[in-house]
């Protein structure tokens, strides 16, 4: 038995596969839940309920939804040119940061000349230092790779480490809250730079439309640009992207800009549209869960947004059926493991099939 590459991959498939992945991770997961001892239906009734039976639990699908939605775009930017980038969890921290070392509630006379800024001016600068904050962090990585051929998954994967340490340090330093009674966590947002809500009396905050917006954006330099056609044929081929002239290095460098300022953009709207001041726990692992929503997406801009809504989903519904039924609420991690896991499995079958062979064994004549 060996793997053969296909002749000729289908693009059927292609486009079925992630289908076919969710699929099987709902048997699968079926599977566990029957090991358990839960009611497999209930269970599944319990996670939509959950996740979208009600107002509250629609807004608060779509909440998680937002930030997982960035990262996964910073994941499939990415990978789409061949960039590894598995560093959004620090980049997502470091942007979270920045924005509230621009616009947070610093002892007066600290940030002195921003704070005579016009508030439109003052959130596109904290919003701009986010960005930017993300993307030089992610730029390293991308340097050591384009110059010296250092492998970025390594590299990005460390600098998740380098960045949790560098913000624990500054929240029990110089950005730490004085009126948080000891607790690790940086100064309060201003009031007036935290996005607006979408629906009242809920968390979900217009962040959601500039990640719908930025897909959208992304998806239109993808496919009509000269820089998303860049992006694919570096990600398709390297040496031949170059023998054709296309600049690869420089090309690697705008990805990595792109993806980093997404990761960053994520840790602006945690901070600005949910919880005003960072901690080490802000993050449930949003940057690790982009990467298999950039999978579960084909790289695909737009069906990262739905991707992030099933993920989203997922994670706000196992709250509701762990309560009820018993299950450990870590079953939503499994789940997504075993989507990233099936995505790929089905991506592999979808470029190679399995081919058997018997070996026959001439006997001569004594």
């Amino acid at each position: 038995m060996r793997l053969e590459a296909r002749p000729q991959v289908s693009r059927g498939w292609l486009v079925s596969a992630p289908f076919v992945a969710v699929a099987v991770t709902l048997l699968l997961t079926a599977l566990l839940l029957k090991w358990a001892g839960a009611p497999v239906g209930e269970a599944f009734s319990l996670l939509v309920q959950g996740a979208f039976g009600t107002r509250f639990a629609l807004s608060e699908t779509l909440t998680r939804a937002t930030p997982l939605i960035l990262t996964g775009l910073a994941a499939a930017v990415a990978f789409r040119a061949r960039l590894f980038n598995i560093g959004a969890e620090g980049q997502l921290y470091l942007g979270a940061l920045a924005a509230v070392a621009v616009g947070g509630q610093h002892p007066e006379g600290l940030w002195a000349p921003l704070a005579q800024l016009p508030l439109p001016v003052l959130q596109a600068v904290m919003v701009g230092a986010a960005a930017l904050a993300g993307a030089v962090w992610l730029l390293l990585p991308a340097l050591l790779k384009s110059r010296l051929g250092v492998d970025e998954v390594v590299t990005t994967l460390l600098l998740n480490f380098v960045a949790l340490l560098l913000v624990s340090m500054l929240l029990d330093g110089v950005m730490k809250d004085p009126m948080a009674m000891g607790w690790p966590q940086s100064v309060a947002l201003q009031p007036e730079l935290e996005y607006g809500r979408l629906l009242e009396r809920t968390r979900l905050h217009n962040g959601l439309l500039w990640a719908i917006g930025l897909a959208v954006l992304l998806w239109v330099v993808d496919r009509y640009t000269t820089l998303g056609l860049a992006m694919r044929a570096v990600g398709a081929n390297k040496e031949a992207a170059a023998f054709a002239g296309l600049p690869v290095q420089r090309t690697v460098i705008i990805v990595a800009l792109i993806s980093g300022a997404l990761a960053g953009l994520a840790g602006v709207g945690e901070v600005a549209g949910r919880t005003s001041y960072v901690t080490l726990d802000m993050s449930p692992g949003y940057g690790y869960a982009g990467i298999v929503i950039a999978m579960l997406a084909g790289l695909h801009p737009l069906g990262v947004v739905a991707a992030a809504v099933f993920v989203a989903a997922v994670l706000v519904g196992a709250d509701s059926m762990s309560r009820t039924l018993g299950v450990p609420n870590v079953l939503a991690d499994v789940v997504v493991a075993l989507a990233l896991l099936s995505i790929l499995v089905t991506a592999l079958f979808a470029r190679y099939r399995i081919v058997w062979r018997q070996h026959h064994q001439r006997v001569g004549a004594a």
